[in-house]
């Protein structure tokens, strides 16, 4: 599904070159489960983000179902990530002027899914994180959990091939952060979803099936 070759990102100020990422070489199959981890500054977020097509990498080769994301210009890495991706933000990323239900609607729509639809997935996750009674609530009247709940309900609800999520249990209590990596571990084992996640959290990687460790920009092998 994945294939990373010698993907370099690095800034450069006159000659000096000041690198995040170096040769990261990677393969990672269809209905995996893999976190990467490492210290902080390791690299780790911005990997996630260029698997998602958020950043370009400096250098190297990314293959992503067969297609050169490399060679891609931004609309149409922007047409890859709505059609196959959902990302899980480390800082929610919700629209502050856009209700719960209306943040979990917005994919749909881009995706021009039916209204009757859209209705039924709404309804589905709001439910299955236990958020109905705040649909109709703002983020800033949402607490941290609460915020992360939603930014990971709008992830799944347009059913992506590929999930990446950044710290996804980060500003849950356990028994939420359990709840959703036994989600993230379902849709894995149940439905084939590839799952990459950046976590510090030995006990979140356990739920997956592989660890890439990235330690000074580079995988540790």
């Amino acid at each position: 599904m994945i294939e990373l070759k010698d993907i370099e990102r690095y800034f450069q100020t006159g000659s000096l070159k000041t690198y995040v990422l170096r040769y990261v070489t990677a393969k990672i199959l269809e209905g995996e489960f893999v976190s990467i981890m490492g210290p902080s500054g390791a690299g780790k977020s911005t990997l996630l983000n260029i698997i998602g097509m958020l950043e370009e990498p400096t250098a190297g080769e990314y293959w992503f179902l067969g297609e050169g994301v490399h060679k891609f210009n931004e609309r149409r890495r922007a047409e890859m990530y709505r059609e196959y991706i959902g990302f899980v933000f480390q800082a929610y990323h919700l629209i502050d002027d856009l209700t719960v239900y209306e943040n979990l609607e917005a994919p749909l729509i881009y995706k021009k899914v039916p209204s009757a639809e859209r209705k039924s997935r709404i309804a589905d996750l709001l439910d299955r994180f236990n958020i109905v009674a705040k649909k109709d609530l703002f983020p800033n009247q949402l607490s941290g959990g609460q915020q992360q709940l939603v930014g990971i309900a709008r992830a799944l609800i347009g059913r992506p091939k590929l999930i990446l999520a950044d710290e996804p249990t980060g500003n849950l209590q356990s028994q939420q952060a359990e709840e959703i990596m036994s989600i993230f571990q379902q849709l894995n084992k149940e439905e084939g979803v590839t799952i990459i996640q950046v976590t510090h959290s030995e006990e979140n990687a356990g739920y997956g099936n592989r660890i890439l460790n990235l330690k000074d920009g580079k995988i540790d092998a």
